[in-house]
Protein backbone atom coordinates (compact mmCIF):
# COMPACT_ATOMS: atom_id res chain seq x y z
CA UNK A 1 0.00 0.00 0.00
CA UNK A 2 1.54 3.66 -0.82
CA UNK A 3 2.14 5.64 2.07
CA UNK A 4 0.32 9.03 0.34
CA UNK A 5 -2.73 6.56 -1.40
CA UNK A 6 -5.79 8.44 -0.08
CA UNK A 7 -8.34 6.42 2.05
CA UNK A 8 -10.95 5.24 -0.16
CA UNK A 9 -14.69 6.00 0.96
CA UNK A 10 -16.54 3.21 2.34
CA UNK A 11 -20.37 2.71 -0.17
CA UNK A 12 -22.44 4.13 1.39
CA UNK A 13 -25.91 1.64 1.56
CA UNK A 14 -28.39 2.71 -0.99
CA UNK A 15 -31.48 5.13 0.57
CA UNK A 16 -34.73 4.04 2.32
CA UNK A 17 -37.27 5.93 3.71
CA UNK A 18 -35.93 6.85 7.08
CA UNK A 19 -32.69 7.87 5.15
CA UNK A 20 -33.85 9.89 2.55
CA UNK A 21 -36.74 11.90 5.20
CA UNK A 22 -33.45 12.39 7.06
CA UNK A 23 -31.26 14.08 4.45
CA UNK A 24 -34.46 15.90 3.50
CA UNK A 25 -34.41 17.26 7.37
CA UNK A 26 -30.76 17.85 7.77
CA UNK A 27 -31.15 19.77 4.28
CA UNK A 28 -34.05 22.16 5.39
CA UNK A 29 -32.10 22.58 9.05
CA UNK A 30 -29.19 24.08 7.08
CA UNK A 31 -30.69 25.58 4.31
CA UNK A 32 -33.49 27.91 3.65
CA UNK A 33 -35.04 26.47 0.41
CA UNK A 34 -37.53 26.28 -2.36
CA UNK A 35 -39.62 23.17 -3.26
CA UNK A 36 -37.61 22.68 -6.37
CA UNK A 37 -34.17 22.85 -4.55
CA UNK A 38 -35.10 20.15 -2.05
CA UNK A 39 -36.36 18.05 -4.88
CA UNK A 40 -33.55 18.30 -7.12
CA UNK A 41 -30.98 17.67 -3.63
CA UNK A 42 -32.80 14.56 -3.03
CA UNK A 43 -32.88 13.56 -6.37
CA UNK A 44 -28.85 14.01 -6.56
CA UNK A 45 -28.64 12.19 -3.30
CA UNK A 46 -31.36 9.02 -4.95
CA UNK A 47 -28.40 9.31 -7.74
CA UNK A 48 -25.50 9.38 -5.76
CA UNK A 49 -26.92 6.53 -3.30
CA UNK A 50 -29.16 4.31 -5.05
CA UNK A 51 -32.80 3.47 -3.67
CA UNK A 52 -33.84 0.15 -1.48
CA UNK A 53 -37.44 0.36 -1.41
CA UNK A 54 -39.52 -1.64 -3.93
CA UNK A 55 -41.45 1.51 -5.15
CA UNK A 56 -40.08 4.27 -6.36
CA UNK A 57 -38.89 6.69 -4.00
CA UNK A 58 -42.22 8.87 -2.73
CA UNK A 59 -39.97 12.12 -3.38
CA UNK A 60 -43.08 14.54 -4.29
CA UNK A 61 -44.97 13.23 -0.68
CA UNK A 62 -41.90 14.09 1.40
CA UNK A 63 -41.47 17.29 -0.25
CA UNK A 64 -44.80 18.39 0.38
CA UNK A 65 -44.82 16.99 4.15
CA UNK A 66 -41.92 19.49 4.42
CA UNK A 67 -43.74 22.39 3.18
CA UNK A 68 -47.11 21.41 5.37
CA UNK A 69 -44.96 21.30 8.34
CA UNK A 70 -43.37 24.95 7.59
CA UNK A 71 -39.53 23.66 6.83
CA UNK A 72 -40.20 24.60 3.63
CA UNK A 73 -42.18 27.87 2.00
CA UNK A 74 -41.89 28.96 -1.09
CA UNK A 75 -43.42 32.60 -0.83
CA UNK A 76 -41.08 33.21 2.11
CA UNK A 77 -37.59 31.85 0.50
CA UNK A 78 -38.64 34.33 -2.84
CA UNK A 79 -39.02 37.31 -0.46
CA UNK A 80 -36.09 36.48 1.51
CA UNK A 81 -34.11 35.96 -1.86
CA UNK A 82 -35.37 39.47 -3.19
CA UNK A 83 -34.91 41.13 -0.11
CA UNK A 84 -31.48 40.24 -0.15
CA UNK A 85 -30.93 40.71 -3.78
CA UNK A 86 -32.44 44.27 -3.66
CA UNK A 87 -30.13 45.77 -0.58
CA UNK A 88 -27.13 44.52 -2.84
CA UNK A 89 -28.75 46.50 -5.72
CA UNK A 90 -29.65 43.93 -7.87
CA UNK A 91 -32.91 45.25 -10.39
CA UNK A 92 -36.10 43.28 -10.92
CA UNK A 93 -34.59 41.34 -14.31
CA UNK A 94 -31.89 39.82 -11.28
CA UNK A 95 -34.83 38.96 -9.15
CA UNK A 96 -36.88 37.56 -11.25
CA UNK A 97 -34.29 35.28 -13.20
CA UNK A 98 -33.20 33.72 -9.02
CA UNK A 99 -36.58 33.09 -8.69
CA UNK A 100 -36.69 31.51 -11.60
CA UNK A 101 -33.72 29.71 -11.08
CA UNK A 102 -34.59 28.73 -7.69
CA UNK A 103 -37.97 27.00 -8.84
CA UNK A 104 -40.17 29.48 -7.66
CA UNK A 105 -43.30 29.40 -9.37
CA UNK A 106 -45.84 32.71 -10.62
CA UNK A 107 -47.89 32.62 -8.09
CA UNK A 108 -45.33 32.10 -5.36
CA UNK A 109 -42.76 35.02 -6.54
CA UNK A 110 -45.44 37.68 -7.71
CA UNK A 111 -45.25 39.58 -4.10
CA UNK A 112 -41.63 39.47 -4.06
CA UNK A 113 -41.66 40.39 -7.69
CA UNK A 114 -43.84 43.04 -6.84
CA UNK A 115 -41.50 44.52 -4.04
CA UNK A 116 -38.58 44.32 -6.21
CA UNK A 117 -41.09 46.90 -8.44
CA UNK A 118 -41.52 48.79 -5.98
CA UNK A 119 -38.00 49.07 -4.71
CA UNK A 120 -36.25 49.61 -7.60
CA UNK A 121 -35.05 52.99 -7.86
CA UNK A 122 -33.53 52.81 -4.30
CA UNK A 123 -32.13 49.44 -4.86
CA UNK A 124 -30.32 50.77 -8.55
CA UNK A 125 -29.31 53.89 -6.48
CA UNK A 126 -27.68 51.02 -3.67
CA UNK A 127 -25.82 49.53 -7.24
CA UNK A 128 -24.46 52.41 -8.49
CA UNK A 129 -22.97 53.88 -5.02
CA UNK A 130 -21.58 50.29 -4.29
CA UNK A 131 -19.42 50.53 -7.77
CA UNK A 132 -19.38 54.02 -7.60
CA UNK A 133 -21.52 54.59 -10.91
CA UNK A 134 -22.73 58.46 -12.09
CA UNK A 135 -23.79 60.54 -9.54
CA UNK A 136 -21.41 58.73 -6.66
CA UNK A 137 -18.60 58.53 -8.93
CA UNK A 138 -15.15 60.33 -7.63
CA UNK A 139 -14.81 62.26 -10.95
CA UNK A 140 -16.48 63.03 -14.34
CA UNK A 141 -16.52 59.89 -15.82
CA UNK A 142 -15.30 59.25 -19.43
CA UNK A 143 -17.54 57.96 -22.42
CA UNK A 144 -16.48 55.06 -22.27
CA UNK A 145 -16.40 55.01 -18.27
CA UNK A 146 -20.54 55.98 -18.44
CA UNK A 147 -20.85 53.07 -21.12
CA UNK A 148 -19.30 50.60 -18.98
CA UNK A 149 -21.34 51.89 -16.05
CA UNK A 150 -24.61 51.50 -17.93
CA UNK A 151 -24.07 47.66 -19.15
CA UNK A 152 -23.12 47.11 -15.26
CA UNK A 153 -26.36 48.29 -14.21
CA UNK A 154 -27.83 46.52 -17.07
CA UNK A 155 -26.57 43.60 -16.07
CA UNK A 156 -27.57 44.01 -12.40
CA UNK A 157 -30.91 43.49 -13.09
CA UNK A 158 -31.80 47.55 -13.84
CA UNK A 159 -34.60 48.56 -16.81
CA UNK A 160 -32.74 50.82 -19.55
CA UNK A 161 -33.94 53.54 -18.37
CA UNK A 162 -32.80 53.46 -15.10
CA UNK A 163 -29.31 52.84 -16.35
CA UNK A 164 -29.26 55.14 -18.57
CA UNK A 165 -30.01 57.75 -16.10
CA UNK A 166 -27.86 57.15 -13.46
CA UNK A 167 -24.68 56.23 -15.83
CA UNK A 168 -25.32 59.82 -17.12
CA UNK A 169 -25.85 61.20 -14.10
CA UNK A 170 -22.61 63.86 -12.54
CA UNK A 171 -21.12 63.30 -9.90
CA UNK A 172 -23.26 64.39 -6.88
CA UNK A 173 -26.33 65.04 -9.01
CA UNK A 174 -28.80 62.08 -7.46
CA UNK A 175 -31.54 62.41 -9.76
CA UNK A 176 -35.26 61.90 -8.41
CA UNK A 177 -37.05 58.52 -8.97
CA UNK A 178 -39.31 58.44 -12.19
CA UNK A 179 -42.85 58.20 -11.12
CA UNK A 180 -43.67 57.08 -14.26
Amino acid sequence: MAVNQPQRRKDRPPLDQAGLEQAALGYVGRYATSRARLTAYLERKLRDRGWAGEAAPPLEELVERMAALGYVDDRAFAAARAASLARRGYGVRRVADALRAAGIDEEDGAEAREAARRGAWAAALRFAERRRIGPFARAEPSREEREKAFGALLRAGHSPDVARRLAQASPGAVPEADDG
